[in-house]
């Protein structure tokens, strides 16, 4: 099967913001990120999160790897880190969706970014966009699945677990901020 990505179609996409009241300046998500402890990971969307780790590709790219539930799909993600600064990270992946119908793939873009709101105050963003794959239409299609269908049922869960876990992603980059001052 091929991963080539169809990009010019979304299956889902959300973004959700979290004030927090610490400067910009004092935070890091690509440190958090990429030394997230896995019990931190799973609170930040119990029950949904399962387990997290990082690594990095041949050629030394920062990777980020999620386990995680998105409604009733096992998702394992694959996030090379595109842009990896303290106040912006894009990461991209080709990861595996587990359904009770079976095996596919999808894309899944995560952008996290930090903008400054006041100097004591700023905002977090987790933004994240899913499209498929050649494979994923494929495994739809061997399923009477609409895409239309799938896109709804992908955009309800993903944007519902959007919503749960920005606040506890930025809460919990805070933490590490401060633990860092201390």
């Amino acid at each position: 099967m091929s991963t080539k990505v169809l990009s010019d179609l979304v299956l889902s996409k959300s973004a959700f913001s979290h004030v927090l009241d610490v400067p910009a300046d004092g935070l890091d998500i690509a440190d958090w990120l990429f030394n997230l402890p896995m019990y931190e990971y799973r609170r930040c969307c119990a029950p949904d999160h399962i387990t997290a780790g990082f690594t990095t590709t041949d050629d030394g790219r920062k990777m980020s790897i999620n386990v995680e539930r998105i409604g009733g799909t096992l998702m394992i993600q694959q996030y090379v880190g595109e842009i990896t600064d303290p106040l912006h990270c894009h990461m991209v992946s080709i990861s595996d969706a587990f359904s009770p119908n079976g095996h596919t793939t999808v894309q899944v873009i995560w952008d996290l970014s930090i903008k400054p709101i006041s100097a004591t105050s700023c905002e977090f963003t987790n933004s994240v966009i899913a499209h498929p794959t050649e494979e994923f239409m494929a495994f739809i299609k061997e399923h009477n699945i609409s895409f239309e269908d799938a896109a709804q049922a992908r955009q309800t869960a993903g944007g519902d677990h959007n919503r749960r876990e920005t606040p506890m992603f930025a809460e919990s980059i805070k933490r590490k901020s401060l633990m860092r001052i201390r």
